[in-house]
């Protein structure tokens, strides 16, 4: 089936409640991604930030393969040993805790919500979460997201969301009060426009946390599982915190999302309280053990730093030429331009040179590489973006 005769199959059995580009995609490789009718483009944005080994990653196919064929589902009211295995292999790479297994990042967020209430006297029950911040779209990650824009026509939202500025910390503690249970920040806000905190304010929020019995948590669904040079962003800035939610790159496009919390606070998310019919599948587990052992074995952690500071040195010297970059932000491979003017002509410009990007927050050209891009893929995408912004630019 071409393009075209897709787009009319989307028209008239779709919900068009997706803004989308006028191809058709039908295989991927690493960094590249064709369509029906053969073209190849350089995938700078793979599966939404999902795709962080880039598109089907021979390890994680072939464990799928493996696993399908052996063990499709069955209830979390059994054992298995490939989640049990995959909650190891988290546990041992962050903090050494407990994991609870679900699909997507707003399900991973809505657990983590109802943690933080359950460890808390009843009486406690707000949570404070950020400006600019990106939960998820179930109605309690959608209320925690602090953007207007994703709440129009959804009222009433869910009640003791509180929101304070990304990186004040005065507006925080102005905020706690004796009905509040639970801190949430993305430690690099992605959907914001990978905004990276000021230095200290990660600390001050686990030191007002800490002198206040709340329960801090950091959403890692965009930052974590290696995405950063580190396995989890948090690790850059000797902070750890309670709670810790995963999803998007944590099985490489298998759906699949998972929430780490301590020993101490996991046994408050009791029987009977929240469950996922199909999170933690074998599936996604196996899925999900296989992508932490491939960034292991091709050291794709260095990768990662290796990418950064080619993104970072690249685009603070096109920002020297190119006036309508305003700031360049890089931590590993999350990489945001933002720019004095619309970003959606720069995306469809460089789409139309089969280049794939993303524009968030209106003026940021967002960057969500793999990995495992190559230096020469790099420096295609980037030798295409360049063209385009100084073209944008001129006009």
């Amino acid at each position: 089936m071409n393009s075209s005769d897709t787009i009319e199959t989307f028209k008239k059995y779709v919900i068009p409640n997706y803004g989308r580009y006028p191809v058709n995609l039908v295989r991927g490789e690493g960094s590249l991604v064709w369509d029906s009718e053969d073209n190849r483009y350089l995938d700078l944005f793979p599966g939404w930030g999902c795709n962080l080994l880039g598109h089907c990653p021979p390890r994680v196919v072939k464990a799928v393969q493996d696993q399908v064929a052996k063990l499709i589902h069955v209830p979390n009211t059994w054992h298995m040993d490939v989640q049990g295995q995959w909650a190891k292999e988290l546990s041992d790479r962050s903090f050494g805790g407990q994991a609870f297994f679900c699909n997507s990042g707003t399900e991973a967020n809505e657990a983590a919500i109802k943690l933080a209430r359950l460890h808390t006297p009843k009486e406690r029950y707000k949570i404070i979460t950020f400006e600019g911040g990106f939960h998820g779209r179930t109605l309690g990650s959608l209320t925690a997201t602090a953007q207007p824009k994703y709440h129009e026509g959804l009222g009433p939202l869910v009640a003791g969301f509180n929101y304070a500025p990304f990186g004040d910390l005065e507006a925080v503690e102005q905020l706690i009060d004796d009905e509040t249970c639970a801190i949430m920040v993305e430690p690099v806000q992605g959907e914001g426009g990978i905004r990276i905190p000021p230095e200290g304010f990660l600390q001050g929020l686990r030191q007002l946390a800490d002198d206040n019995g709340l329960v801090l948590i950091f959403d890692e669904v965009q930052s974590g599982c290696g995405r950063t040079g580190n396995w989890f962003a948090y690790q850059h800035f000797d902070v750890t915190p309670d709670v810790m939610t995963l999803a998007k790159a944590v099985c490489s496009g298998i759906a699949g999302g998972v929430m780490m919390t301590t020993p101490e606070i996991a046994p408050s998310l009791r029987p009977g309280m929240h469950a996922a019919t199909f999170g933690g599948n074998p599936i996604a587990s196996a899925a999900g053990i296989a992508t932490l052992q491939t960034m292991e074995e091709e050291n794709l952690l260095a990768s990662a730093k290796q990418l950064e500071e080619f993104f970072r040195t690249r685009f603070d010297s096109l920002k020297q030429e190119c006036d309508i970059i305003q700031e360049v932000r890089v931590l590993g491979v999350m990489v945001g331009v933002e720019l004095t003017v619309d970003g959606a002509p720069v995306v469809q410009q460089c789409l139309e040179r089969n280049l794939l990007i993303n524009c968030t927050q209106g003026r940021v050209v967002r960057l969500l590489p793999a990995m495992n891009l190559t230096m020469e893929q790099a420096e295609e995408g980037c030798e295409i973006l360049e063209d385009v912004l100084k073209s944008v630019a001129a006009e």
